[in-house]
């Protein structure tokens, strides 16, 4: 029988959650604030290396400077280190490279706030932990690195000249998430858009806007205010020929169904999006939205009813030759247009959220998303604190990119041990996931695949696989792992039953290297390539197999890794190199999923 979404369920426990929003609970930011009135606060800010923690005892956050002879200070944000925001550190100043600790940035801006308007200062990610002051005053505080905040400033900005002074730390914790080791690179900094963002006093906070059940015959909006008040809200999709107002209760939310006969779904490869305006008063947000339906049938993955095999690959939020975080519109374009290049209908965004340029452009190209926290090795399942931190990041994800219709996975862990504390702190995971969007399916990626030498089979035993909707394996056949029998003989017998993504394989070559094909430790490229179509053969015999995803599109940063010749802090499992150059292996992928394309 379809494991198929129940639409009224989900509507019940998103109207419930933005009830609460409505009153200011859990309500981390606005819905889109791409879509609102706002200013960018990028560029060049003032920064102060802070490698003793001494800038709150000194108070640089107030700025002060001498105002009689006999007045001095030890610091000062002009005429000293200036970075870029967006940006890391560590690709900025050859001394931040491996730099963990704090840095204090700063810039004056100006603002004119109006009687009637509320004004928000919005970062897209600071990495990892930061406080954030406003004209000498502690506004907010926010820790993990690739998920947005906003705090109200309304009242707290001056007529004309403001100074704001964030303090930024990326040091690598135990109770951190994620912890103290992790394969990519620690990059500190405010690395995404800060903007300060305007509206009016009473406006459309959140909405979710999505297809009604499964018959693509109407679409189903929900929408939260600022202030509970019944009032109206304009729903309009021109397109469509929707123009319809709703009513929101006592609680500022409202629910409406709308009749949409020529509603063309989304899908992969045709990427199919509507503009949508919601208008309460002087307030209006506009956004672009696709609508389709995610199910699971035996272990098929459908997409709008149609078996959808995904044809994945991984990246990181890196822009290699720059050998620094990727920020921008042009970051994005260059990322995806190498995945799709590649024949790609899937990218699996690891091993955090990216930026929303990321994933706004990748939903306009049509290529399905699996979004995911970086619950990686090493966490502290034990620890409420991490549980709740990584509660937080859940429901960060999920609110920014609710109305993404791109997003089909969430993703709630990788490579993570079977334990007991393991299993509660995973299920409140999808609990919390699954209370907030009930629309999309739910995966986590494992690590424990073995052979069984008295079966002859590839198995796995972590039961909590079946509390998910789709189940990825992470095996790196011919790297990690020596095959015990040949790949055309291998048989797999993992979740029967349930969809199987195999989310990461491959093995590190040298750009340009060449050896031995037979020989692992030559870091060739031939071996790279072997092994790429040794593992293409064993997937023709899974039978459950629902997707592959390759490790990983680019060679990317990491102290993880220091093979003095072949590694050099990078991770080398790339199909295309540092410099761009793509090699043996991709050819393979590439002809691969022109094969699965063509069925």
């Amino acid at each position: 029988m379809n494991r198929i979404f129940s639409f009224f369920a989900a509507s019940f426990m998103l109207l419930s959650a933005l009830a609460s929003e409505a009153s200011g609970k859990d309500s981390p930011f606005m819905t889109n604030v791409y879509g609102r009135d706002f200013q960018f606060l990028n560029g060049k800010w003032n920064a102060i290396v802070d490698l003793y923690d001494q800038g709150e005892k000194m108070k640089v956050y107030e700025n002060r400077t001498p105002q009689s002879d006999e007045e001095f200070y030890e610091y000062s944000f002009e005429g000293g280190l200036r970075l870029n925001v967006p940006g890391d550190w560590n690709s900025q100043l050859p001394e931040l490279k491996y730099y963990e600790g704090t840095v204090w940035y700063a810039r004056h801006f100006d603002a004119s706030p109006d009687q009637g308007e509320r004004q928000y200062l919005y970062f897209g990610a600071v990495s990892f932990r930061c406080k954030v002051y406003l004209n000498g005053k502690l506004i907010k505080e926010h820790e993990g690195g690739f998920t947005p905040f906003e705090v109200e400033v309304t009242g707290k900005l001056n007529e004309g000249d403001n100074f704001i002074a964030v303090q930024v730390n990326n040091r690598r914790t135990e109770d951190a998430i994620p912890a103290l080791a992790f394969d990519w690179w620690n990059y500190g900094g405010i690395t995404r858009d800060v903007m300060l963002i305007t509206v009016p006093d009473q406006y459309v906070r959140d909405y979710f806007v999505r297809l009604s059940g499964q018959d693509a015959k109407s679409v189903a909006v929900s929408v939260a205010l600022a202030r509970p008040q019944e009032a109206d809200v304009l729903v309009e999709i021109p397109e469509l020929k929707i123009s319809e107002t709703v009513r929101t209760g006592a609680d500022g939310t409202a629910e409406v169904t709308l009749k949409a006969p020529k509603l063309k779904l989304w899908r992969p490869g045709d990427a199919k999006l509507y503009d949508v305006t919601l208008t309460c008063g002087e307030s209006a947000v506009s956004d672009r939205i696709g609508f389709r339906h995610l199910a699971v049938s035996g272990t098929e993955i459908l997409v709008n009813g149609e078996p959808t095999f995904m044809r994945s690959i991984s990246f990181h939020e890196e822009i290699p030759q720059r050998k620094g975080r990727a920020f921008s519109q042009a970051d994005a374009h260059m990322l995806l247009s190498e995945a799709e290049a590649l024949g790609v209908n899937m990218i699996r965004l690891a091993h955090y959220p990216q930026n929303e340029y990321i994933v706004r452009l990748a939903e306009e190209m049509g290529i399905v998303l699996w979004e995911e926290i970086p619950i990686w090795q090493g966490i502290d399942f034990e620890d409420e604190g991490t549980k709740a931190k990584a509660q937080g990041m859940l429901s960060e994800m999920l609110h920014r990119d609710m109305n993404r219709c791109a997003v089909c996975f969430w993703g709630v862990a990788n490579e993570t041990k079977p334990s007991e504390a393991r299993n509660a702190f995973l299920m409140s995971l999808l609990e919390t996931g699954r209370s907030i969007d009930t629309t999309r399916l739910y995966t986590a990626a494992f690590d424990l695949v073995y052979f069984n030498e008295e079966t002859r089979h590839f198995e796995m035993d972590d039961p909590f696989t079946a509390n998910l909707d789709v189940v990825a394996v992470n095996k790196y056949m011919g790297w990690y792992h020596p095959w015990p029998v040949s790949p055309c003989e291998a048989v797999w017998d993992v979740v029967p039953g349930q969809p199987l993504i195999i989310s990461e394989f491959g093995g590190e070559a040298l750009y340009g290297q060449h050896g031995d094909r037979n020989i692992t430790s030559s870091w060739s490229e031939e071996y790279q390539a072997r092994l790429y179509e040794d593992n293409i053969e064993m997937f023709r015999h899974i039978p459950n197999l629902a997707g592959v995803s390759p490790w990983i599109l680019f060679d990317f940063r990491s102290p993880y890794r220091f093979h003095p010749t072949n590694q050099e802090d990078w991770n080398r499992k790339g199909l295309v190199s540092d410099q761009g150059y793509r090699k043996q292996a991709w050819y393979i992928m590439h002809d691969y999923y022109s094969e699965l394309k063509s069925r």
